[in-house]
């Protein structure tokens, strides 16, 4: 059988998808046409049906999707059919606030463990999760089989938190610091940059005419590109 590589981007747009068949299940919709689904979701009716090509046939010709059998296909594909369980290093204000968020807390992923350098932070119970000294990173690691690390430390500490992480036996990690890891091949690492995502925002909003811009070269002043 041969391999296809799936784009990240079609997986981020499955998560799309499911989200919003959720909500549509939630509101008693049973089925719903590629096209609707494709307003709802921002993209167009070709893109899903090519997405879900990727894992095989759904949807009736002429009819469309019945959301009580599309989301589960979805939600299996995606790893939701599962608990996923996670430990959190750095609880401070950013990790805190991610120990509480409902959807680590109610969603197909849990927090079952949280740690933090600082001795003030240590022994603190946030949303329902004792956080516990780097010391007890591997042995909790193991006990509470905990498969994902999430990061949220500064960036000077991001590093040797993920070094911790790896040691401890994690397979995978979440990084909130905005700094890029060096992890082993085998370590899937996603990386959250809240500003980078901003900054882009920023560029999307600034009007066309003040991004052009003189940049000086030996050969004299040009007109840089839009």
């Amino acid at each position: 059988m041969k391999f296809v590589k799936i784009p990240s981007i079609a997986i981020a747009r499955l998560s799309v998808y499911a989200r919003n068949l959720d909500l549509l299940d939630q509101k008693g919709v049973e089925v719903i046409s590629s096209g609707r689904l494709a307003d709802i979701c921002g993209v167009n009716p070709a893109q899903i049906r090519k997405d879900l090509a990727y894992f095989g046939q759904f949807g009736v010709r002429g009819v469309g999707y019945y959301v009580q059998e599309l989301l589960p296909e979805i939600r299996k594909i995606l790893g939701l059919d599962k608990e996923w369980r996670l430990g959190l290093v750095g609880a401070g204000n950013l990790g805190s606030a991610l120990l509480r968020h409902a959807e680590f807390i109610h969603g197909s992923y849990t927090f079952v463990a949280a740690f933090d350098r600082k001795p003030k932070r240590i022994g603190a119970t946030i949303g329902g999760v004792d956080v516990s000294p780097l010391e007890a990173m591997s042995r909790l690691v193991k006990k509470n089989g905990v498969e994902i690390g999430v990061i949220a430390v500064k960036p000077t500490w991001a590093q040797d938190t993920a070094d911790l992480l790896v040691k401890a036996g994690v397979k995978g990690i979440m990084n909130f610091a905005p700094v890029h890891l060096q992890c082993p091949s085998q370590i899937f690492v996603e990386n959250i940059d809240f500003g980078l995502r901003l900054e882009r925002l920023f560029y999307r909003l600034t009007p066309p005419q003040s991004k052009r811009h003189r940049v000086h070269m030996k050969s004299g002043w040009v007109i840089a590109p839009k």
